[in-house]
Parts: C-alpha cells; sequence; structure tokens
C-alpha cells in the first residue's frame, strides 16, 4: 500500500477558466470534495466543492459543452421527478460562468411532465483555502465552518473572504436551498454566487480588451477552423497582469497548476501569437524585464540580466519532498536567450521602435548574462545548476528530475548544457546583433562572434555516432545520447548548416519519433521511453508546434505537414481544447490519442499551438523594420486550402489564402512593405 500522497489526476475535469479564476469539475457539474477538484483563485482553492441535489439526489448527467471563454454547461436529468414514462420528463441545465474573482451558476429545471410537482433544490458548498501546492501534492486541508446570515454563506482566513449568495433562496449550515413548484410546460431558473476577496493575490485580470485579433479561418480540413476557435478561447481566458503594473498583458501557463506568470510557458505563447499583434508580446517583454534579475542569488536562481522562471504569492513547497521554490523564482535556463528572441521577433512583426528602444537595456543585461551568467564553467555552452538543493534539478522546458537521460536510460548528472538552448543562444545572440545595430548601439560584432564560435563547438561536442545531436552535455560533458525532441529546436535558430537541418528531419521522420499523434519527446527506441511519461515519451502540443515552425522555415514541409496531421487528430479526441500533453501510444494502437491523466486543460502555449500551425501553412514571414514580407506556405498545401483574414502586420490588419495547389496570395499590407 502506498504511504505518500498521489498526485490528483485531472484529465477527464472540466475546466471553466477566466484568470486568475478556474473552476474544475467533473463532467457533470459537479464539483465533489475530493482530488483537484474545486474553484481556484490566484494560487488558492476557493471552494473544495458545489454539489447539487435535487430531493437529496444528484441528477443523472448526460452532456456538456464549453459553449464561451469562461462558461460551461451541463445537461442532466431528475427522472424520478415528473411523469412515469420511458422518456425524461425533467430536465437540469447548470449554467457555470466565471468572472475574474467570481463564479455566478443558473440552474434552470424545465419540465414536460402532466402534472405540477414541487421539490427542493440545494447546493452543498465548502471552503478549504488549501494552496496549490498542497492541491497538487495530494494532501488534505480541512474545511472551514462558514457564517451563515440569510441567504449568504461567509469564510475568510488570512486575508482572504470567500462569500456565497442564493438569489431567491436561503443557507444554512453549508448549503445553499430552494423549495420550488415547478408547473407544466415551466422553465424555473435558480441562481447562486460566489465572489472571492483576496488580499494576498500577485497577479489578476487586465482591465481591457484582448490584446491580439481574433482572426476568421476557413479551411478544407475543418479541424483547423474549429482548433483555431477553441484555442482562441482558451487563450482570451488565461490573461493576466501584476496586480502591482495592471497595464501589461501576459499569458498565464495553465490551469490548474500554472495559472501565473511563467517565463518561458508566457514567452512561448507570446511568441507563437505574434501573428495576431505584437501587444501580448509587448506586455510579456515588460513585465518579465521589471522583474529581470540584478543580483547573483544561489536560492532563488537570480543572476543579473536573467529572466525568472515563475511568480508565486508564496513560497511552492511540496510537503516531504524537500522542493521549495521561493515566490520569485529564476531557475530557468532558457528563458533569457527566449526573451531576447521575443523581442526581436515583435520588432519584426512590426512592434512600434519606441516601444523596443524602451527595451534595449534590458536586451543589454540579458546579452551580458549569456557570457557572463550562463556559462558558468566558461567552456562556451549554457548550463544550469541548482545550488540550492531544494529547486529544479533540470531547468529547461523538460524541467522533471528524470527527463535528461542517456540512450540507455541511465540519468545525466548536472551541470547540465541542453541541446536546444544552445540554439537559443544562438538565435538570441544573432537577434540581439540585429537590434544593437539597427537602434545605434555598440556591441553587435561581439554576440555575431559570440554565434558563430557558438556554433563551432557546437558541431564539435553535440552530435553522436547516430547522426544527430545529443539531448546534452552532463557534468563530464559527455554527450547525453538519447535521441529527443529537443533537437527539432534547433530548426530555424542558425546554428546549423542546411545539410544539419536536413539530417535532423529525416531524424525525426522516424516512426519512432513521429509515429504517435505529434512529436514524441524521446525516441521509442531508447531505454528510457514510456508513453506515459511526462517528459521521455510523451507528446506535447507545443514542442511538436515549434517543430513544424522550424521545419517550415528551413524547406521541410512534408515532416511540418504530418505532425501537423497528428496535432489535429489529438484535437479532435479531445474537444479541441488540447491539454498539456498527451501520451506517446503509436498511432494505430488505438486510433485515438490516449490522455496523459494530470495534463493541464487549457493551457497556454498548447493553444497558441494552433496558431503555429496555421502560421506555418500560411507561410507569413514579416520584417517590418526591412520593409519587406515574404510568404512562402507549406509546398503544394499539404492539409489543403485555407484562408486567415485578420492577422496584424505593422498593425496592420492583413488576409493569406492559399488554394490548394500551394499559391498564396496577401492582401492589407501597409503602405511602404513590399511582398516578395
Amino acid at each position: 500500500m502506498h504511504d505518500h500522497h498521489l498526485q490528483p489526476l485531472l484529465h477527464d475535469l472540466v475546466g471553466t477558466v477566466m484568470a486568475p479564476t478556474a473552476a474544475l469539475s467533473g463532467a457533470d457539474g459537479q464539483i465533489r470534495s475530493r482530488g483537484v477538484q474545486g474553484l481556484f483563485h490566484a494560487d488558492a482553492r476557493v471552494l473544495s466543492q458545489a454539489r447539487l441535489e435535487i430531493d437529496g439526489r444528484e441528477p443523472e448527467p448526460i452532456g456538456h459543452a464549453v459553449p464561451a471563454p469562461g462558461v460551461a454547461r451541463f445537461v442532466s436529468l431528475a427522472r424520478w421527478l415528473g411523469d412515469r414514462d420511458a422518456d425524461p420528463t425533467v430536465r437540469v441545465d447548470r449554467v457555470r460562468t466565471i468572472t475574474p474573482g467570481a463564479m455566478r451558476e443558473e440552474i434552470t429545471i424545465a419540465s414536460t411532465a402532466s402534472a405540477p410537482f414541487t421539490c427542493t433544490v440545494t447546493v452543498t458548498l465548502s471552503c478549504d483555502l488549501a494552496a496549490i501546492e498542497a492541491v497538487k501534492s495530494g494532501g488534505a486541508a480541512v474545511p472551514l465552518t462558514p457564517e451563515a446570515a440569510g441567504a449568504t454563506l461567509t469564510w475568510q482566513a488570512d486575508g482572504t473572504r470567500v462569500t456565497a449568495t442564493a438569489a431567491s433562496g436561503g443557507a444554512d449550515a453549508a448549503t445553499l436551498r430552494w423549495d420550488v413548484t415547478v408547473a407544466p410546460g415551466e422553465r424555473l431558473t435558480m441562481r447562486w454566487e460566489v465572489s472571492v476577496t483576496d488580499a494576498g493575490a500577485v497577479v489578476a485580470a487586465p482591465p481591457g480588451p484582448r490584446e491580439w485579433s481574433r482572426p476568421q479561418v476557413e479551411a478544407d480540413d475543418t479541424r483547423l477552423v474549429r482548433l483555431a476557435g477553441q484555442s482562441l478561447d482558451d487563450l482570451e481566458s488565461l490573461r493576466l497582469t501584476e496586480i502591482a503594473a495592471p497595464g501589461d498583458t501576459f499569458l498565464g501557463a495553465g490551469v490548474p497548476w500554472y495559472l501565473t506568470l511563467f517565463g518561458r510557458d508566457s514567452i512561448w505563447a507570446a511568441r507563437m501569437l505574434l501573428p495576431l499583434g505584437t501587444e501580448l508580446a509587448a506586455g510579456t517583454l515588460r513585465v518579465l524585464a521589471r522583474r529581470q534579475g540584478v543580483k547573483a542569488d544561489g536560492e532563488t536562481g537570480e543572476a543579473p540580466g536573467k529572466i525568472m522562471h515563475e511568480l508565486r504569492r508564496h513560497e511552492f513547497a511540496v510537503e516531504g519532498s524537500g522542493f521549495r521554490l521561493p515566490p520569485a523564482y529564476y531557475g530557468t535556463i532558457d528563458a533569457t536567450p527566449l526573451w531576447i528572441a521575443l523581442l526581436h521577433d515583435a520588432w519584426r512583426w512590426g512592434l512600434p521602435e519606441g516601444e523596443v528602444a524602451a527595451l534595449l537595456p534590458a536586451l543589454e543585461a540579458a546579452l551580458g548574462w549569456l557570457a557572463d551568467h550562463g556559462d558558468a564553467d566558461g567552456d562556451g555552452f549554457l548550463e544550469y545548476l541548482d545550488t540550492s538543493g531544494r529547486g529544479l534539478a533540470n531547468q529547461g522546458w523538460k524541467d522533471s528530475g528524470d527527463a535528461v537521460r542517456f540512450r540507455d536510460g541511465r540519468l545525466g548528472e548536472p551541470p547540465v548544457a541542453l541541446v536546444e538552448v544552445q540554439g537559443y543562444a544562438h538565435e538570441a545572440a544573432v537577434a540581439g546583433a540585429a537590434l544593437l545595430e539597427a537602434f545605434g548601439r555598440p556591441g553587435g560584432s561581439r554576440w555575431l562572434d559570440y554565434a558563430g564560435r557558438l556554433a563551432e563547438r557546437f558541431r564539435e561536442r553535440f552530435w553522436v555516432d547516430g547522426g544527430y545531436p545529443a539531448l546534452a552535455l552532463d557534468r563530464d560533458k559527455r554527450p547525453v545520447d538519447a535521441l529527443t525532441s529537443n533537437i527539432g529546436h534547433l530548426l530555424g535558430t542558425g546554428i546549423l548548416s542546411a545539410a544539419e537541418e536536413r539530417q535532423i528531419a529525416q531524424t525525426l521522420k522516424n516512426p519512432a519519433m513521429s509515429g504517435g499523434f505529434g512529436l514524441r519527446t524521446m525516441s521509442t527506441d531508447d531505454a528510457g521511453f514510456s508513453p506515459h511519461s511526462y517528459h521521455c515519451g510523451s507528446i506535447w502540443a507545443h514542442d511538436t508546434a515549434i517543430v513544424i515552425s522550424g521545419l517550415a522555415r528551413t524547406g521541410h514541409g512534408e515532416l511540418a505537414a504530418e505532425l501537423a496531421q497528428g496535432i489535429l487528430a489529438a484535437a479532435e479526441t479531445f474537444g479541441y481544447r488540447l491539454p498539456e500533453l498527451h501520451a506517446g501510444d503509436d498511432r494505430l494502437l488505438m486510433g485515438r490519442a490516449v490522455p496523459y491523466p494530470a495534463a493541464c486543460r487549457p493551457q497556454a502555449w498548447s493553444a497558441a499551438a494552433a496558431m503555429a500551425i496555421l502560421h506555418a501553412a500560411a507561410g507569413l514571414y514579416p520584417d517590418v523594420p526591412g520593409g519587406r514580407v515574404t510568404v512562402r506556405p507549406l509546398p503544394g498545401a499539404p492539409l489543403g486550402a485555407l484562408a486567415v483574414r485578420g492577422l496584424r502586420v505593422g498593425g496592420a490588419a492583413v488576409d493569406v489564402t492559399v488554394d490548394g495547389y500551394g499559391t498564396a496570395r496577401v492582401t492589407g499590407l501597409p503602405a511602404g512593405i513590399e511582398l516578395v
């Protein structure tokens, strides 16, 4: 028997989200006092139960939908009421609406019975104000005792106040109550709501409308249309801002564990959304620049110029594990070069020069981190090592403890130099040089030299006998020779020659890597492979989308399309709300993607992956400062004809259509921009 807590599973829960508030319930709409179910607000569970009963019985669920951002509808039956016929005559619709800091529900009983009936409707509530890390570790929390007054229940502790009110009903103990009579043909609606006042929150909802366009998508493959629609809904529900600086928006990483600022996740999501406008990128860049490291601190991982990893209201500690992250944690090796790349790409898409110029000091500090702090041992590669003993042992995007493995399954020992991070560093150095030169700042040649030397060292040290780059170099500078998706992130970073890009594309095309619903994180031929390993065999939509983008940019459209088809098939399995990850099973095993049972959903970079796939298919590559836009769709339109109307280039609305032969047409480019 297990003597430790297990992380709750959540793959079959329904998320209703409007950040920083999210509800997780069963498919029947019930929020039960178990697992990760609950109403969450800014890293705390503010309701641990919201259970609907009619005459002491739970309605029988028959369906649910998430029709709009922050809205879910649950349909059930009360067959013990109404006529005693084969057909049900009493239906219950439960519509849940989340707004920042609040949840409202409408419970409608509709009768087609031949006679009136009387019933008692109750919603039983619990509140434990459990911290998100306690919920994640499977721990239990003691419910608080509410104060009841009229139709209102109130819980409060540690600066947080939760208030639930039944409209036209009553409240006693921990239950909201309505005694009703329903006539034949009548639809009777009961309403209740809960609101949260939270003095300790560090994130909040942005005050204005969304920062990006919502393009109209038409496609021969209707899965693209449905995936784009659901993904844009999910992205809208994940918008956040810092309470201390409400003018800048970023995307919270995901529900429920990561609904806050995450450097890497927020950067990648903003980067994938650049075809819809530069405002989100600008907000993300500024938020992270304000928290850019200024001192060396082994406990937090901070270093001068470094971009942070995550932000919490308090220490994130998993009981009994020794794992403790400070509220502002910098344990990431890749967020800093990715921040530089985002700034550069946003500039190319048309971020106004004044906004770019304001971020140049942060750019120079981030570039300085590459050479002065990111390379601790001076070997010319970026590497990481958790010196606190309480932080993340692995600090790339694959940050689980067993993510860095040799082909025979042995773990690589830190400090670790990850393969994709060297590509990010090369791209960041070249991008930084371009920005410095364009804005008349010194130092551009230094970073071009840095990139050139890095590419030479990389070529000498990372390639292994199988004809692909190693996952990493370990503490002894040995190539960690597992075959992983990480090598696909190198495509388009400039660190590879054209021949090396072809070699990587050919390697990834092997069914051991691409035979699932997307790109596996590790080859099935590796000893460490498991389809349900978090980072050693599973499939992540954002990871696959990054590789699709690189393949498209470097002229390997056939594999890009094959991987996109895998993600589209997975999206169909999951109702077009792509989870954080899914299992790496072969496509022929079940004919549909298998869930990873602890995957978060919605997840910002999974939702943004839909835009990355659309962008690769349309092939629009702008250089607004250079006065030109290149259009290079996937050859032969392997995803079918499509039209994307309402993209943004230099602030102008741009339409791209690709016919069934792969010929593209672009309209709406701003004046002075030449189409290449």
